[in-house]
């Protein structure tokens, strides 16, 4: 399968089935262009037929020299040759026995707390409530978690916790006796925590910016970037602005961990289409590690995002990379978690097929120990899957998490994206269309523009060099 497109100045070609990228001149990008529609649907062609051959010449001859479209005509078959140009899709015949395979639990995303100090507009927990109660997580509740972690964690010793809200900030203490808890239990069962925090900033101070130094492998810090942007979404619940207590620490906590592991994390609506403006004054106050997600709403709210909106989203992303690159060449760089590409490794098979791995390597853990396949299904009672004392008892819906993956979906896989977005988000899915194995079509056409920024980077940076 191939996938070509043109952005800011590059002849872009994907072989998708390798994750071969090649930055093709005007006659090898047409002619591939042609042989697409004669070989796309076949096996890896061993050689180039005279049918195919003659296409070529038909469609380039009188708009290229000869010599060229000879030449061209050599470098596809290496190409080809060397499986880097119309591969073979080696990747399907590993999802046959997904359901077969023994659940692994990897990471945990802990619900410390069901409780906020904030009142953002967009909040899918509902200002920490999450469809229920206000509520803490108990160190017990904590501990019992962490205890199935390592007990659902098989031979695995590398092992994650998310801290997450509501505001985890809120219940500190408790954040702190299980991290402690958490490393006294490394030594005795060979295992190693990778503890993280997301938080809202309005508690952080100098002894928690210094225990999370220590202890937390990254940092989400929430801002939604220019002070009437993040002011308008995110306010007290007295409908104050939070922007100018919250910045002044966020600086000091990125410079307090070097400019390395941490992200400032914001999130754009409808009112906001311009956010590659956000994502430059993130930049600008000194933050070299951001991200900005679209805001996934119901369609009546009036900061949900539209599909009218989609032409100004998709020129936004175009006009970041350019300064993306721009600040890179002139040493001032900054890190963009989308346009964050790996394109020698990558993750394994496993993850480019199924994603995230909600519902199966990674749950949600409530305040009074319920599981749930991720944060966003949390209060839905049809996804409970279990609690931290029983386990995972609802394994019917576990199974059907373990077949959710970029081949049990029909509006991915024939899409270029999908080693890349792996599905794309299984909550999405199911709040728009009711199933988790159908895509967020606005979600798509956003992550399919990502990546083709994200490619061209690397395309434009290697020319630098």
């Amino acid at each position: 399968m191939i996938h070509q497109y043109r952005n800011n100045g590059y002849n872009i070609v994907l072989d998708v089935n390798s994750g071969s990228v090649h930055v093709a001149d005007p006659v090898m990008y047409d002619a591939i262009a042609i042989l697409s529609g004669l070989v796309s649907d076949m096996e890896k062609p061993e050689e180039l037929s005279a049918e195919q051959v003659k296409a070529v010449w038909d469609g380039l001859d009188g708009k290229y020299s000869k010599e060229d479209i000879e030449e061209t005509l050599e470098d596809i078959q290496e190409l080809i040759n060397q499986e880097q140009l119309f591969a073979a899709d080696i990747y399907k015949d590993f999802v046959i026995d997904f359901k077969e395979r023994k659940t692994v639990v990897k990471a945990l995303c802990l619900h410390i707390a069901h409780d906020c100090n904030l009142a953002c507009r967009y909040c899918f927990a509902e200002e920490g409530e999450y469809h229920g109660r206000r509520a803490l997580m108990s160190f017990e509740v904590g501990k019992k978690a962490l205890d199935f972690l390592i007990a659902n964690s098989g031979k695995r010793r590398n092992l994650e916790v998310d801290f997450f809200g509501g505001e985890p900030l809120m219940n500190w203490n408790v954040v702190k006796q299980l991290v402690e808890y958490g490393r006294e239990q490394e030594k005795l069962h060979d295992k190693k925590f990778r503890f993280t925090l997301t938080t809202n900033g309005v508690l952080l101070n100098d002894e928690i910016m210094e225990f999370c130094n220590k202890e937390m492998s990254n940092v989400v810090l929430s801002l939604d970037g220019r002070k009437e942007v993040n002011d308008k979404m995110r306010p007290f619940r007295n409908g104050k602005g939070s922007y100018d207590l919250i910045v002044p620490k966020f600086q000091k906590f990125a410079e307090s961990r070097k400019q390395m592991n941490y992200y400032v994390r914001g999130t754009f609506t409808h009112n906001n289409l311009d956010f590659a403006e956000d994502a430059i004054h993130f930049a600008d106050l000194g933050f070299e590690q951001m991200s900005i997600e679209p805001v996934v709403a119901p369609a009546e709210e009036p900061y949900a995002i539209k599909e009218e909106d989609l032409p100004v989203i998709l020129e936004q992303y175009d006009k970041l990379a350019v300064e993306y690159i721009k600040r890179k060449k002139e040493g001032r760089g900054f890190n963009f978690f989308h346009f964050m590409l790996d394109l020698t490794a990558g993750p394994c098979v496993a993850k480019r097929l199924s994603g995230c791995g909600s519902g199966t390597e990674y749950l949600a853990v409530t305040p009074w120990g319920d599981l749930y396949p991720c944060h966003q299904f949390v209060g839905q009672e049809d996804f409970l899957l279990g609690n931290v004392d029983t386990g995972v008892t609802n394994t019917s819906v576990r199974d059907e998490f373990k077949l959710c993956n970029v081949y049990a979906k029909d509006k991915c896989k024939d899409c270029f994206a999908r080693f890349y977005c792996s599905g794309g988000c299984a909550a999405n899915s199911y709040n728009f269309h009711g199933t988790i194995t159908d895509a967020y079509d606005i979600g798509c056409a956003m992550q399919k523009k990502r990546i083709e920024c994200a490619i061209m980077i690397k395309a434009a940076l290697a020319d630098a060099e």
